[in-house]
């Protein structure tokens, strides 16, 4: 395939998007596939390697596609419908989309509660508490970046059980909790720093959905605050009616 810039008017980088996006667009490339390595393309559309890359470049920038060190170029998925709702899991959310979730601990350290923390735990301001960074994915795309505290009291060693289980509800399980459930949740928008950009594979300048939430228990007793930090372009929040 030959592209013209003279007299077209459109730069051949602008059109080597235009043209992956069609193919995106009519499942040419289906979503979570690999496309083509740069030499590929660049032989393709009879252009050289840094026109294909300011191409990959604007369809990243725009949420349709993932560049993965090492690896390649990726299609992004259709936005995950991520439901808020009194019992919410990210594992099941995952599952019922037909996609596999997974997690990752980033580190689990000791923290004491501000005096914010303190009044969403139900606890005095100092307490001892276990602080959970962890990575959720659908299948291999990064979906969010979660920071959780839970107290060092009522939960002994939760760092070492979360690296086992990988899953908060499986956490909590271990401590004999059954079931919990969502008390409060808080919604904002706001730009992803450099850290939370390298771990969600965003470019800097994107926006993040943050998700500020606490469970408890059948009894209403605090159990876990939450931050929670969603790649806006991968998700799509439904917010439910108890």
């Amino acid at each position: 395939m030959t592209l013209q810039e003279t007299g077209s008017g459109v730069a051949l980088w602008r059109q080597v998007a235009d043209s992956i996006e069609r193919g995106i667009a009519d499942g040419k490339f289906p979503a979570g596939e690999r496309l083509p390595g740069e030499t590929e393309i660049a032989e393709i559309y009879r252009v050289n390697r840094h026109t294909v890359r300011r191409a990959l470049a604007a369809l990243a920038e725009r949420g349709l596609v993932r560049a993965e060190r090492g690896s390649g170029t990726y299609v992004e998925a259709q936005r995950l419908a991520y439901p808020l709702r009194a019992r919410t899991r990210f594992s099941e959310i995952v599952g019922a989309g037909g996609r596999e979730p997974r997690g990752q601990l980033i580190e689990a350290t000791e923290a004491v509660a501000s005096r914010e923390l303190a009044r969403e735990l139900g606890l005095k301001t100092g307490a001892p508490l276990i602080r959970i960074e962890a990575l959720r994915l659908a299948d291999r795309t990064p979906i969010c970046v979660s920071t959780s505290w839970l107290s060092a009291e009522r939960f002994p060693d939760a760092g070492r059980v979360f690296a086992a289980t990988r899953s908060m509800t499986k956490l909590i399980k271990h401590y004999g909790i059954r079931d919990y459930r969502r008390g409060s949740t808080r919604i904002t928008a706001v730009i992803v720093d450099a850290t939370d950009a390298a771990r969600l594979d965003l470019a800097l300048g994107r926006p993040i959905l943050v998700v500020d939430a606490t469970d408890v228990d059948p009894d209403g007793t605090p159990l876990v605050a939450m931050r929670s930090r969603f790649a806006a372009e991968r998700v799509e929040f439904l917010v439910e009616n108890a």
